[in-house]
Order: C-alpha cells, then sequence, then structure tokens
C-alpha cells in the first residue's frame, strides 16, 4: 500500500534541489539565464516482501465419495463396493460365500429359512429396544420411523406355528450380534448407527428380493409381514435418512470414518445371520 511521506522529509527533499551556481557546470556567462539542474538523491528501496496466503499454502481438503449428498450416501457408497457385482453394480467383492451368490441359484428350505426369522427378530429386538432406551440422546431420533420389523416378524412366527412348524430358539449368529450391539451402543454411537444404517436399509432393498424369491420356492408366494411396511417405504426411508445426516452433522471427520468402517462387520454379521436359510 502506499504510504504518504511527513512534511518534514519532504522539506529534507527539497533542500537538495538548491540553486547551484559554479560557472563551470550551470552558469554561462553568455546567456542571461540561470538553469537549474537537479541534484537528485536516490532513496534506498526497501526490501520486498513476499506474502504468501494462508489460503493457498493449505493442502486442500479431501472430498468422501458421496460427501456433497450427506454422510447418508458416504455410508451406502462404501456399503455398495461391500456387495459383489451380482448384487448391485458397484460392488468389488469376490464371491465367496454361498448365499453370496444369485439368489436364484439358492437351494433354501423352511427349517433353515425359520432360523434365519428369528434370528433376524432377535436382531431387531435388540435395535430396537436399543433407541427406546437411548444411551445417547442422538439414538431417540430413530424411534417409532415406520421401519420396524420386531412385530411384524413376531405376526410371521406365530403363522409358522399355526402351520405346524416348531420355532427355534435363536442360534449364535443372531445371539452374538445382538450381544455385540448392545455393548457397541454403550460406547460407539458411530459404529452403533452405522450397524442401525446398514441393517434397517438393507432388508428394505435386497432383503425384500430374497424375501420374494424364497417365498416362490418354498412358502407358495407368501407375502411375510416382514416384507411388509405401514405407509410409503420410500417416504419412511428418506424420512430416515435426513435424521442420519442431521445427527451426523454433528461429527467431527475422524467419528464420521469411524463409522463407516464399522460396515464390513456390520455386513460380516449380517451375512452369518443370511447363511442361515441355506443350512
Amino acid at each position: 500500500m502506499a504510504s504518504l511521506t511527513p512534511i518534514s522529509q519532504s522539506r529534507s527533499c527539497f533542500t537538495k534541489l538548491h540553486l547551484q551556481t559554479p560557472p563551470n557546470r550551470f552558469f554561462n556567462s553568455n546567456s542571461s539565464s540561470i538553469r537549474f539542474r537537479p541534484e537528485i538523491t536516490r532513496m534506498p528501496l526497501k526490501a520486498s516482501v513476499v506474502v504468501v496466503s494462508a489460503t493457498t499454502a493449505e493442502k486442500p481438503k479431501k472430498r468422501y465419495p458421496g460427501e456433497s449428498k450427506g454422510f447418508v450416501e458416504e455410508m451406502r457408497f462404501v456399503a455398495m463396493k461391500l456387495h459383489t457385482k451380482d448384487q448391485a453394480k458397484e460392488g468389488e467383492k469376490e464371491v465367496k460365500e454361498p448365499e453370496e451368490r444369485p439368489v436364484a441359484k439358492w437351494d433354501p428350505n423352511v427349517d433353515g429359512y425359520l432360523r434365519f426369522l428369528v434370528d433376524s427378530k432377535l436382531v431387531y429386538d435388540t435395535l430396537e429396544g436399543i433407541v427406546d432406551k437411548a444411551a445417547f440422546p442422538s439414538y431417540a431420533e430413530f424411534r417409532n420411523t415406520g421401519l420396524e420389523r420386531s412385530e411384524k416378524l413376531a405376526k410371521d412366527l406365530e403363522w409358522f406355528k399355526e402351520q405346524g412348524y416348531t420355532i427355534p430358539e435363536p442360534s449364535s449368529p443372531g445371539v452374538t450380534y445382538s450381544q455385540y450391539l448392545k455393548e457397541l451402543s454403550e460406547n460407539d454411537p458411530q459404529a452403533f448407527l452405522c450397524h442401525f444404517y446398514n441393517v434397517y436399509f438393507a432388508h428394505s432393498a435386497g432383503g425384500r428380493m430374497i424375501g420374494r424369491k424364497v417365498a416362490e420356492k418354498i412358502l407358495n408366494n407368501k407375502e411375510l409381514e416382514f416384507y411388509k411396511w405401514d405407509g410409503e417405504l420410500s417416504q419412511l426411508l428418506q424420512n430416515v435418512r435426513e435424521k442420519l445426516n442431521k445427527v451426523a452433522e454433528g461429527w467431527t471427520r475422524e467419528e464420521k470414518n469411524h463409522c463407516l468402517e464399522e460396515t464390513e462387520k456390520s455386513f460380516m454379521h449380517s451375512g452369518e445371520i443370511l447363511r442361515l436359510i441355506l443350512s
């Protein structure tokens, strides 16, 4: 920025521009005129200072896939990559387990399907009990979302009982997952909500397709209550998306990453329960 020179300094500069008339330099004896030759004193230049803006020195902020649409989109992106190509176009996982094959190639049986439904009910009982208790205030946001499955599964198990089937006790996959969710919910809300999201949203998508295919093969196309919702499912899901995004706004980037890292464990536990259909 330009600086203003104090008056005292400007006067001293003027003294440099004084009249000098040595005969051999400025005064022409043959001329009646007097010429002035200013004696210029060069002022030292101040050293240039280069200021680098702090913003240009900062590293560009890392953008996470789906981040611009909200944290739920980040969760969806990570989850999709844990599918196989047959399950989702974004899938990157190789087929290793029987339940990862296309459902059309499955050979389910009623006993295995009942074990799956019983263990699933235990997991949903656990999830719904946790949000009702709300060890963390954010859990209370997910009460009565319309996605709850416990009561629906209770009706389905009662129907099987009426058909003469014996309802088994929960097995190791369901018991293990239920206990893990309880422990997680007490001290790690980010990880718990990762499981909450994946369990409910997976059932509303791939879970429905599995239910339909299994019903075709062993239940004479009967649609169970487990695959029915009261109200428009797309709107129920959107409501929960908005709640999850709102809760995640209060998380640090590290806490969000921690949540995303829990996705693989969610898939592992759910996969063990799903495998019961083929047992």
